[in-house]
Parts: structure tokens; sequence; C-alpha cells
């Protein structure tokens, strides 16, 4: 399969899209402007422990759901970090015409030098006019490389050090009943970067790659094209629906990148709603295209897995086992609770990739991999869970707690 007929196949989707019959809102999807939800959460045990009656809402007022997760778990480069996750999740406009809008913020740190800070964003406006997206990290990023393709065997990895700051803005306009339009701004910073254990060998050596190894830093800044259609009601936990992004990217060196490069990020998401809307019976599917357009691409700025937008991908491998010039990444995840009053819940996952090898845009065979998680009802009101993840493949294990589905 060339360049060219996967980037047909891909443009191809939003027809497909466009296609489907108009997705149901489950009264799970909070269609009613009363907070109605007949089901229990972490909150409620809380409550109930403490003897804590709340009062009533205000008519009319605001309502924002908070959600918290102090939580130890599996970093990059090795070693466990404690990850602290707040969620702020608010409707903008009425509910049966608007989508729910969150905000997260997500310091960790570990005991090996790994510090990372996020600040994510997800606002939809009244009658969902407007969206805004904003992705702002900080890390302090050891982390094991492979080099390009499938990579070298796991006994000759290498840690790489360097120091990450990310600033993704994108806003967004309707245009058409479904469909949004936008432009964005996107900044990556990487300094510091070199090989931290084995300080002989040069990175660019090492991984056959001659961009973006050998200054000690990177920079690409530079502005997007976008185009958006999201029917689902709750990005966070999402019971029906489907989603699409297209995001044309241009670095150019007048806005302070190293080199002039482009890329394309395509992203598909659909998810069918098995059962009756009291109880979560949902099978979600995710696929994503995501490719550099030039050959200046700089290493660490390549497709990786584990580096789409919001870190998901590749559960049961290591976040950056795979980099190339493409990346092709399928996933699909069954979603079930097991009590019913949705307290407690479960999934079971799987997941392949296919990257480009080297220099030539051919790509390897698929890396597949698969597992289970169980889930904790944090927030009934913005449907928010403790996701607890297990992954496993021949490229290794990986264990993750976090807030949320992964899409």
């Amino acid at each position: 399969m060339n360049k060219l007929s996967l980037i047909i196949l891909f443009l191809a989707l939003p027809c497909w899209v466009a296609a489907q019959d108009k997705d149901k809102r489950w009264a799970w999807d909070y269609e009613s402007d009363e907070d109605t939800v007949p089901h229990k959460d972490v909150i409620d045990i809380f409550k109930s422990v403490i003897k804590y009656k709340a009062k009533p809402p205000k008519r009319g007022k605001r309502r924002i759901y908070y959600s918290l997760l102090p939580a130890p778990s599996n970093i990059p480069g090795g070693g466990i970090a404690l990850i602290t996750s707040t969620n702020a999740a608010f409707y903008m406009g009425p509910r049966r015409t608007t989508n729910l809008s969150n905000v997260s913020f997500t310091p960790s740190f570990s005991f090996k030098g790994r510090f990372s800070f996020a600040l994510r964003s997800n606002v939809w406006f009244m009658d969902n006019a407007y969206n805004m997206v904003g992705d702002i990290r900080f890390i302090i990023n050891p982390q094991y490389t492979w080099g390009v393709g499938d990579g070298v065997p796991d006994e000759q990895k290498q840690l790489l050090g360097n120091n990450y700051f990310r600033v993704y803005e994108t806003f967004y306009r309707r245009v058409t009943k479904e469909w949004l339009v936008g432009v964005g701004y996107h900044l990556d910073w990487h300094s510091n970067i070199g090989i931290r254990s084995n300080d002989s060998v040069q990175l660019s050596k090492f991984v056959g790659y001659n961009y973006g190894t050998d200054r000690g830093q990177t920079v690409s800044s530079g502005v997007s094209l976008n185009l958006l259609k999201d029917s689902r009601q709750n990005s966070i936990n999402p019971q029906s629906g489907h989603y699409f992004n297209a995001v044309f990217r241009i670095n150019p060196t007048f806005l302070g990148s190293n080199d002039n490069w482009e890329s394309l990020y395509l992203d598909y998401r659909k998810y069918l709603n098995l059962g009756n809307g009291k109880q979560q019976n949902v099978l979600a599917f995710w696929g994503f295209y995501w490719t550099s357009l030039s050959t200046k691409t700089p290493y660490l700025d390549l497709p990786s897995i584990g580096w789409d937008p919001s870190f998901r991908s590749g559960r049961g491998m290591d976040q950056n086992r795979f980099r190339g010039k493409g990346l092709i990444d399928l996933e699909a995840e069954y979603r079930r609770d097991i009590t019913r009053d949705g307290l407690f819940g479960f999934v079971l996952f799987a997941n392949m990739n296919t990257v480009t090898d080297g220099e030539r845009y051919r790509f390897t065979a698929f890396h597949p991999a698969g597992g289970g998680g169980l889930r904790l009802k944090f927030n009934k009101k913005s449907n928010t869970n403790i996701a607890v993840d297990y992954g496993i493949s021949r490229y290794g294990t990986r264990f993750s707690i976090n807030l949320g589905e992964a899409f």
C-alpha cells in the first residue's frame, strides 16, 4: 500500500461519515437539562460515609462537575510516577444542542528524573457554534528509543533524554449543521536532546536518521488547517456518535522552525451503543493515519505510537516503541457495566499499528496488542470513570491509571 492510496482512503472517510444515520442521543448522554442520572459514583459513597447532604443547585446556575485522581502509574523510560489528574466538565449551553466541555490538568513526577504537567481543554460554545481545543505540556522526558520502523531489539534500546514544551491551540467555527473548520497554532520545542544510557553512542548513527538528532534542540513552529465533525455529546466517555478530524500542519522557518516541513493527521472514531441507555454497553472503534509530508521532519516530531494528541494509543507497548514517517493505528474496545448502578465496569481492548521503515515509505507488518481493564465511576454527572488498564504484546506490557476513556 503506497502513500497516495492511504491518503485517498482516509480522505474518503468523511463521505462515509456523512452518509450515516443521525446518531441517537441516549438518556445516558444527559439528554435532559435536569440531573436525573439514577446511577452511583464515588462521590455518592463519600457523601454516605460522612453523612453529607448537598444543597440543591440554584435554578439556571451552570454546574461544573469535578473529578480527581491521585495514583501511581508506569511511565515511559521505566519506573513509577505519582500522577494527579483533575478534570472539570461543564455545559456552555442547552444539553440537547451543546456538547460537554472539559478542562483537565495532569501533573506527575517520579524519583527517576521525570516531571511533567499537562493542561488540556475542549470547550464547546452554545449550540456547538464554536469549539476551542488546547494542549499545553512541559515534560522533562527521559524515555527509551528504538529507532525507526520496527526498531532495534529490546536489549539494544537506548535511553534518550529531552525536555519537551508543547503549545497547541485550535479554534473551530461551524460552517454547516455538522461540520466545523478551524485554524490552529502548534509549537513543539525539544531541548537537551541526547542519549543518556551510553554517552559514546551518537543519536543520528543509532537511529539512522539525520534531522533533529545532532543539534541538541529542535523547534517546530507552525499553523494548521483543520476539519472537524463530532457527534459525541460527551468526549470523556462517549456512548454513541462518531468523530472525524483532519489536521494539515505547515511548519515554516519564518515562524521559528529549524526547517520547513509539513504533516497530515487523520482521525476517525465510531461508537455503537448496544444497550437500552440505562447501562453502558458500547463497542468503540478508533483509527488514525499520521504522516510527515517532508524529508526534514525532526526525529522527535515524527509520527510515533503513544504520541497521538491524547497520548493514549498503543496500550500494551511502550510509548515511542514504533516511529516512522508514516503511522497507521487501529483500535477497538468493548465497554460494559458490571453493576446495575454503573459504579463498576470493565473493558476489553485490542489494537495494532504499522509504521514506515527507514527512508522508504514502505510499511512494516502490523504490531498487535490487547488487554483489559476495570472501571470505577468517579462522577456520574460527567460520566467520568477511573480507568485501570493492563495491556500486553510481544513488545512488553503496560499498566496505566487515568481519568476518562482512552478514546
